[in-house]
């Protein structure tokens, strides 16, 4: 049997008589699944079959400006942050972009031109503190720091002179030197040459005197030794001895005996001097050449370009005499 039920007109809230309408409201809290009523079937969305009226979304969807529609509402830095390998702040986006340099010719040639230029402001800044540090000192200071540099200046001239005047004598004890040691090299020769301690070569003659009657003594080849040496001989050598200022010459039997040492004729002088005064002083009338004719002998004498003196004789120091010099 069926019944008119008539639903009953919700009643809404309660009003509360004694509320002014000054006084506001509560707020409402949240209600419960239990407060909750379930929506009526005519108002419900129909369910949809499957496949229809729905679209796949991709994730590259994009709205229409452009924009990924999970991307609304994030913020591009967050977007940057959120990307592998790049730099996740301010700091290190800093470094990334000055490391490793990037440097084109023009900006070399631009940081060294700077480089030089703040130089040159450094350096003129520096003179200029320089400069205003004196300018800014008392009369007295100036007048000190003047006379130090007067004093230094002198101290400067007179270190110079010196150092010239030790270098001037230098160069005259150097030069006094080495033309002492030459005339020294000079005096050794001439008096090695003198002594018959050294070897001599000129021109010169060649004195031959032959005596197959053995008639020719000691004496007369010391009057032609002195005949020579008078006529400028420098070097004279008879036989194989060497005729110095201390040479002697004694009688044996069947020859000669110069310094100890025995000679045989025939004699063969070498003489070193001008020829021109050898020859002639030899051949002057009554000289050495007659004389030694009239004792039967042979003489001969023979000019040459270049008569060679070898033979030497032994330097023996002295056993008394001693050089007035020491």
């Amino acid at each position: 049997m069926a019944t008119d039920e008539t639903p009953e007109p919700e009643k809404g809230p309660a009003k509360d008589p004694e509320a002014s309408p000054d006084k506001k409201p509560e707020p409402q809290r949240d209600r419960g699944p239990a407060d909750r009523r379930p929506m009526p079937p005519e108002s419900r969305p129909a369910p949809k079959a499957a496949g229809e009226g729905t679209e796949e979304r991709k994730p590259d969807d994009t709205r229409e400006n452009g924009e990924n529609p999970a991307d609304a509402g994030t913020p591009a830095a967050a977007q940057e942050d959120d990307t592998p390998g790049k730099p996740q702040n301010g700091r290190q986006r800093l470094a990334a972009s000055l490391w490793p340099p990037r440097l084109t010719r023009a900006q070399l040639i631009v940081a060294v031109l700077l480089f030089i230029l703040g130089l040159g402001l450094a350096i003129q800044v520096r003179s200029t503190s320089d400069s205003s540090a004196l300018r800014g000192a008392r009369q007295e200071d100036l007048v000190r720091i003047l006379d130090e540099l007067d004093n230094r200046s002198q101290r400067l001239t007179d270190e110079q002179r010196r150092l010239e005047g030790q270098k001037t004598e230098l160069e005259n004890s150097s030069d006094q030197a080495e033309e002492a040691r030459k005339q020294t090299v000079e005096k050794e020769q001439q008096l090695g040459v003198l002594a018959g301690t050294v070897a001599v070569q000129g021109p010169g003659i060649n004195l031959t005197i032959d005596d197959p009657t053995h008639s020719v003594e000691a004496d007369k080849l010391l009057d032609t030794i002195q005949e020579l040496r008078a006529a400028g001989a420098e070097a004279i050598q008879v036989n194989d001895v060497r005729v110095v200022a201390n040479t002697y010459l004694s009688d044996v039997s069947g020859g000669v005996e110069i310094d100890g040492k025995r000679v045989t004729q025939p004699y063969r002088f070498k003489v070193i001097g001008k020829p021109e005064d050898l020859e002639p002083a030899l051949n002057i009338p009554g000289g050495v050449v007659q004389t030694l004719e009239k004792e039967q002998a042979k003489v001969s004498v023979t000019r040459q370009r270049k008569i060679i003196v070898d033979a030497l004789r032994e330097a023996k120091r002295p056993d008394y005499a001693r050089s007035s010099s020491q």
